[in-house]
């Protein structure tokens, strides 16, 4: 999905920082929530979107990043509203749940973000 979500930003004109995972091996999701929290509030990137199994757990661990209002969106809908109602700057999606990643980051992209920080995970050991 994350070679999915990057096309597809590319395509529209922006940048992307990827910001792992490099391998389909298992890994502790936390720290790549973290990494695009970090890009997010360091100003490195713009926007955000993680990738796990349900979305939900990379969302809870890159909101505890100081200043990250991750939400976990599953279609433009949702994404719209994360956006304007609770000012997100990371969504979170699920491959178990998203079947095609380009309509909730297409919809995001119209609020100006130059490069966005992507990270996926596969199964996590923690």
């Amino acid at each position: 999905m994350k070679g999915l979500l990057i096309e597809h930003l590319t395509s529209l004109g922006h940048e992307v920082v990827d910001l792992g995972t490099h391998s389909s091996e298992s890994v502790d999701y936390p720290d790549f929530g973290a990494a695009v929290g970090e890009s997010v509030c360091s100003g490195e990137t713009d926007l955000g979107v993680c990738v796990c199994g349900t979305g939900m757990g990379i969302a809870i661990a890159a909101n505890k990043v100081h200043g990250v209002r991750a939400a976990v969106v599953h279609d433009v809908t949702t994404a719209r509203l994360a956006r304007e109602h609770n000012n997100a700057n990371v969504i979170c999606l699920g491959r178990a749940s998203s079947a095609k990643p380009s309509p909730p980051t297409h919809w995001w992209c119209s609020y100006g973000a130059s490069s966005w920080g992507v990270a996926t995970c596969a199964e996590s050991r923690r």
